[in-house]
């Protein structure tokens, strides 16, 4: 992996963790009628053109200093990212998407269940983190054979990581052209169903 290059990356599928989605839903302690639903509502999402993977990431040099980090393209001041950064020599930054089929979904049954929306909304926030954590697994394993480890993925908006790093990421990564993702006037990416986030990357230390 170079720096300098914005590469994509494209999946064809997630793990699904039926917890994360009741607990996305605020319903752990929900009944059989609430799995019914689930069911009901991921046999609609198996269908074709539903779901559309896409990161896309680039590798930055950056240095982390006095809650001031640097990737280059951006000096931002955040204690909380400079603490994840930690010692760190390079960086990982990425946008992920489950594409805007989801989106639709939820679109159309906020008109005629709303039940369903809500179901369909947790399916969303949980199939996007577990893209990101695919994602993160397939870095940190491909880093490894080079002798590095990776921090803990770190989201814009997350502690007091400004949000308004998204511009810069967005400019970046070029992620309306590479990920099919845009960025609103207040921040707000579609497919809503999508994550921006930094990775740490520092030599495994013998």
């Amino acid at each position: 992996m170079n720096t300098g290059v914005v590469y994509v990356k494209k999946y064809h599928g997630v793990e699904i963790e039926r917890r994360e989605i009741k607990r996305y839903m605020c319903a752990g302690g929900a009944g059989e009628d609430i799995d019914c639903i689930i069911d009901e509502c991921l046999k609609e999402t198996e269908k074709s053109g539903v779901f559309n993977y896409t990161v896309c990431y680039r590798l930055y040099n950056c240095t982390a200093r006095e809650k001031i980090c640097n990737f280059g393209f951006s000096e931002i001041a955040s204690s909380d990212l400079s603490k994840n950064l930690s010692n760190c020599e390079k960086a990982l930054v990425f946008a992920a998407t489950c594409g805007i089929g989801i989106d639709r979904l939820v679109s159309k049954y906020n008109r005629i269940s709303p039940v369903k929306a809500l179901c369909m909304q947790a399916i969303g926030t949980e199939h996007a983190e577990k893209l990101c954590d695919k994602f993160e697994d397939d870095i940190k394993k491909e880093l490894a054979e080079n002798g590095y480890i990776t921090k803990p993925r770190f989201s814009p908006g997350y502690g007091d990581l400004p949000i308004e790093l998204q511009t810069d990421i967005f400019r970046e990564l070029q992620c309306t052209a590479k990920a099919g993702i845009t960025l609103n006037e207040n921040l707000l990416m579609t497919p809503t169903k999508s994550v921006t986030a930094i990775i740490g990357i520092k030599k495994e230390e013998i």
